[in-house]
């Protein structure tokens, strides 16, 4: 017969679907329009995303990494920073958050993350602090916020910066503000996997800085405010006009679909709670810690097993696709010789350990039960 059906990580399909006609709606509107960059959906999506977060200003860029680059370039700009200064970032993280800090000529040093949020350990950075100190960068892993009360108090015993990689946590919550106005900065990403997802590359930096905004509104454009008149060495990264307007139809569902995210992680919690569960690395089905102080944005489901590949292939011998963020710590990566040497056990324990089932706004409970069932035959 007819092989099953194999049960998708993420069916973007299905995600976009359920706005298919405001979609093509929006689409069509910049086609009327015959105009595609630095316009008015653009600008309407900056407004409408800045007031969602609670900032002053949001800047359309062309993806995530971006993001997090001009936010540096701009503190640059500004003489707030200077080459070679050091950004403490998480050891445990998507690589893009240690390029931007390596593209903006600064130096990433790296801090081991809390076993249970898997995001960085505040207890950790004063010891990692140095005079060429200038921000703290802030990842918010999975869609779960970084502690940030405490990381604040460092920043501002020390006079650093604090940036947000909001890249995965559009819509969480931190002591009852969102991500994208917990610090100085943030970076987004609306790659189309992200919470909030682009039909494409996308990214935005939000801040209630004055003049950061104003740097970057500069620095995205090829460093020119006035055509023709280039005050910075600038790049060019800019939300396009079809990306803005698709972004700002999906905007308008996002606290909608991050309650059916949740919806999906509390059957899995609830499911998964009877099973032997250990805190160590290394012992039993690890499940996510959710912090008291704050909502996670659950943009990914990510649960821990000292046999992590061979659950993922029984998984997906069930018909079940996993996904592993992220199985190569940034410090080993090849493009990284200079950090090679640092020994970060914790963050190579845990990308040994971590596996991300399916989580998003359209998956069905049926589908749910049915991971939850092949994860109970598995132990």
């Amino acid at each position: 017969g007819v092989g099953k059906q194999m049960m998708k990580f993420l069916d973007l399909k299905k995600v976009n679907d359920a706005h298919g006609a405001e979609i093509s709606e929006a689409i069509q509107r910049v086609l009327d329009s015959g105009w595609y960059l630095l316009g008015q959906e653009g600008q309407a999506f900056e407004k409408e995303f800045a007031d969602f977060c609670g900032a002053n200003h949001c800047l359309g860029v062309a993806n995530g990494l971006d993001a997090l680059i001009l936010i540096l370039m701009g503190y640059r700009e500004l003489g707030i920073m200077q080459e070679g200064d050091e950004v403490i970032v998480p050891a445990n993280t998507y690589i893009a958050s240690i390029l931007a800090i390596s593209r903006a000529g600064l130096k990433p040093v790296l801090v081991e993350p809390d076993e249970r949020t898997y995001n960085i350990d505040p207890t950790l950075i004063e010891a990692a602090l140095t005079e060429r100190t200038k921000a703290i960068m802030a990842v918010h892993l999975y869609g779960q916020c970084a502690d940030m009360t405490p990381i604040c108090a460092i920043a501002k015993k020390h006079g650093l910066k604090v940036i947000e990689d909001a890249a995965q946590a559009h819509a969480a919550t931190y002591k009852g503000s969102r991500t994208g106005a917990l610090g100085d900065a943030a970076g987004f990403s609306f790659y189309p996997g992200k919470n909030l997802g682009a039909l494409g590359d996308g990214g935005a930096v939000t801040t209630s800085d004055d003049q950061l905004a104003d740097a970057i509104k500069a620095l995205r454009n090829y460093g020119s405010h006035e055509k023709y008149h280039n005050k910075y060495k600038g790049m060019n990264s800019r939300l396009d006009e079809i990306q803005a307007a698709i972004l700002r139809v999906k905007l308008k569902y996002l606290d909608e679909d991050t309650d059916k995210r949740r919806k999906v992680a509390e059957a899995y919690l609830s499911g998964l709670s009877s099973q032997p569960f250990i805190t160590p690395l290394g012992a039993g089905l690890g499940l996510p810690h959710v912090a008291d102080y704050g909502t996670t944005a659950w943009h990914l489901f990510v649960i821990r097993h000292p046999q992590r590949d061979v659950l993922a292939e029984h998984l997906r011998q069930a018909g079940i696709q996993t996904m592993i963020h992220y199985p190569i710590p940034p410090h080993q990566q090849v493009a990284y010789p200079e950090l090679a040497g640092l020994a970060l056990p914790l963050t190579e324990a845990i990308h040994q350990e971590v596996l991300s089932l399916p989580i998003s706004p359209v998956m069905a409970a049926a589908d749910v039960e049915q991971v939850l069932t092949q994860l109970r035959k598995f132990d």
